[in-house]
């Protein structure tokens, strides 16, 4: 059976990436950012825990209205299955407003009997029940496999039995976590294909923590395997390292060979061109500096400081840059420093009308200014003049040029 080409996208930033040190979402941010989850086209959106702290509490209470994204409430099977009716925070979840939950479960054999230090057959039970109460409310329901990986390979037999109930119970999604952040690219792909081709009915999802630096990786090898559901955090929050990051995954699936041709997702080119300012958004409710490295979205994405680079950019940018930064609504940029070349020079001067160009050697005279000063500690001299004031500026003929030193006290 052909595997399913639709990819559904899942953004758990209000949930996972709260769980970052240091990261805390008030009430009208968490309604903000689901709005800007929305303008970009993301499926769905794990928006909290409801019943676990006010914030959340509240939220559910009152669901923003968004156009397109669904609302996910997040929670775990009840702690014991005969006892679900007395237990508040299982009844807090299926009875909240949102239509789906994604409930989490343990799979692996290990982490029942010693973090719930229950039986195995118990754990079962929870599951089953947790799961049939929760689709007798008429919710959809979304079973978020923890440890899956990590269980699969100590007791294969153990995790299947957990799907199996989770299948005869009415749940419509497995999300396959690798939630110590643990596995290797090749280990993701052999055994969410093996799900995939065992549970051919039902979605399979992928959820990657990045303790490996692998997440991003990781997802695309569960992609390459079967796996429709995407799940992953803005900006790649998350607990310890972090979550697969969205802000890479998205636009590898939308740009790159063959995932742009092999699979279709409700993310269209024109929502891309939003994916830089919703990272940037994240940034500024957050009070956290702007990311400069991430892939795609990041400040210094298709920043180019070599003089080597920046030449070859004027003439191609595709020498230097493997997608067109506007595509993600980011864009190109060219600093001066102390390892510029005269080009470096040339196309910073294109972003303002001077009303003049400098000649060749007027540029020389620039970058050697620049160069100097930055070499001195200046960082590429002051406004106003000061550059170039003292006895061993590189040329004295700066000091008398009214166009070098307009054009440095622009640049600098």
């Amino acid at each position: 059976m052909p595997f399913k080409k639709e990819i559904f996208f899942y953004d758990t930033t209000l949930r996972d990436g709260s769980q970052t040190k240091g990261v805390d979402f008030s009430l009208t941010d968490k309604i903000a950012f689901c709005h800007q989850l929305d303008m970009l086209g993301i499926d769905y959106i794990e928006a909290g825990w409801p019943g676990a702290n006010p914030i959340d509490t509240e939220f559910f209470n009152n669901l923003p209205i968004l156009k397109h994204s669904k609302i996910v409430a997040f929670g775990m099977t009840p702690k014991n299955a005969k006892l679900i009716d007395d237990d508040i925070l299982f009844q807090t979840l299926i009875n909240s407003n949102a239509d789906i939950m994604c409930i989490v479960g343990k799979t692996h054999d290990y982490h029942v009997e010693l973090a719930l230090g229950i039986s195995l057959d118990d754990n079962l039970e929870n599951l089953n029940i947790g799961f049939k109460t929760a689709r007798n409310k008429g919710k959809e329901v979304f079973f978020d496999c923890e440890h899956f990986f990590d269980g699969y390979q100590s007791n294969k037999s153990y995790t299947l039995q957990c799907l199996d109930v989770a299948q005869a119970s009415g749940v419509s999604t497995f999300i396959l976590c690798d939630t110590n952040g643990g596995s290797l690219p090749q280990t993701i792909f052999d055994i969410t294909k093996q799900i995939a081709e065992k549970y051919p009915e039902c979605t399979i999802g992928i959820h990657c923590h990045n303790d490996s630096e692998l997440a991003v990786a990781n997802t695309l090898s569960a992609i390459n395997a079967g796996a429709r559901h995407i799940q992953g955090t803005i900006n790649g929050l998350g607990e310890r390292c972090g979550n697969a990051n969205l802000s890479s995954i998205i636009p590898n699936i939308l740009l790159k060979s063959p995932y742009n041709t092999l699979y279709h997702s409700s993310i269209s080119h024109d929502n891309l061109l939003h994916l830089t300012s919703v990272s940037r958004f994240l940034d500024e409710i957050l009070n956290r500096p702007v990311a400069y490295n991430l892939a795609y979205v990041g400040m210094n994405a298709f920043a180019h400081k070599g003089g080597l680079h920046v030449s070859a950019v004027i003439k191609d940018p595709c020498t230097y840059e493997h997608i067109n930064p506007e595509l993600v609504g980011n864009k190109r940029i060219i600093p001066v420093s102390h390892q510029s070349g005269k080009s470096n020079i040339v196309m910073r001067l294109q972003e303002y009308p001077l009303g003049f160009t400098p000649s060749t050697e007027q540029i020389t005279l620039i970058l050697d200014a620049i160069k100097k000063a930055e070499a001195e500690g200046s960082g590429g001299g002051r406004p106003g003049g000061e550059v170039g004031a003292g006895p061993d500026f590189p040329c004295r003929a700066v000091a008398q040029d009214s166009t070098v030193l307009e054009v440095l006290r622009i640049l600098t």
